[in-house]
């Protein structure tokens, strides 16, 4: 699926280890992948991508091939404090100081955090298929919640929702992404192979739920400290939701970006589901383009 891509590891200073791809060529882009997916997610956009860009494409701490650590008081390892400063050091590494990130899902929550974290060294945003996480929990309605119970559920205390998943993880998330509007067939075969086997891998389920332990607890803590000294986004954003989803359904998805935002918003929904990388890859490929080529 990746073919003239190379596959790396790097280790951030905690000792977790990095899982990432990387290939292309022209001006240096991060893209970062959602739940439960890993960084193949990206496998339908890359080729057209690496025609403009050179691409990084790491999997998250918690997930794929990257390490699984310990959570931390208050799940602190999962911050998304920490993840950002896990992508920051790795694009330094590779000698990108001024890069464009493109982010979906739970990678799209790390992306925003790393583009008020370190907006000097991220020159436009790109994300899909999120509104802020401190709206949406505080705007969480019946409809929010029915649509999405994984984020009710993840964040129970340990170990109750790991041990109900941990039994057979591919089910759990074969039923997770297959009720999505799409379903399952619409994901390469490979692809979700991929998913299965990572999600399946020690430690997964623990790091996830930590994950969304941290965006429950820690991560709120900051988008309030954010907002109070009115740190708001700095660069371009550009954002893309499902029109058959649940941000188009619940949340006021521009309304939402362009009140914590200095900078311009655009954006629009798509027709597809949640997964618009691999439901609408060409479309993807170019909004991402054409945004990234506009300060090029």
């Amino acid at each position: 699926m990746f073919d003239g891509f190379v596959r790396r590891q790097f280790t951030v200073s905690d000792g977790v280890t990095i899982n990432y791809r990387a290939g292309g060529s022209g001006p240096a882009l991060l893209l970062l992948h959602g739940h439960p997916q890993t960084h193949v997610m990206w496998h339908r956009v890359a080729p057209a991508l690496a025609e403009n860009f050179t691409l990084v494409m790491p999997d998250l701490r918690g997930y794929g091939d990257s390490s699984k650590p310990e959570a931390g008081e208050n799940c602190i390892a999962y911050s998304k404090r920490v993840m950002a400063e896990d992508m920051i050091l790795l694009m330094r590494s590779l000698g990108h100081d001024a890069f464009f990130l493109g982010a979906h899902d739970r990678g799209a929550r790390v992306a925003h955090r790393a583009a008020l974290d370190y907006p000097q060294h991220i020159k436009r945003l790109f994300l899909m298929d999120i509104a802020p996480t401190l709206d949406m929990y505080e705007g969480t309605s019946r409809e929010f919640a029915t649509a999405y119970w994984h984020w009710f559920l993840f964040i129970q205390p340990a170990p109750f929702p790991e041990r109900m998943i941990e039994p057979d993880p591919v089910a759990f998330i074969r039923r997770y992404m297959g009720a999505r509007y799409a379903g399952l067939e619409m994901f390469c075969p490979e692809a979700l192979s991929e998913y299965e086997r990572c999600y399946a891998l020690p430690d997964t389920v623990a790091a996830v739920c930590n994950d969304y332990r941290a965006s429950a607890g820690i991560d709120l803590d900051l988008d309030r400290e954010d907002r109070k000294n009115g740190n708001h986004l700095a660069m371009p954003l550009h954002v893309l939701w499902a029109r058959h989803g649940v941000m188009e359904r619940c949340f006021d998805v521009l309304g939402l970006w362009k009140a914590v935002s200095k900078n311009s918003v655009t954006g629009q929904n798509v027709e597809c589901g949640h997964y618009l990388a691999e439901e609408a890859p060409e479309l993807v490929a170019r909004e991402m383009t054409a945004f990234f080529a506009a300060s090029t």
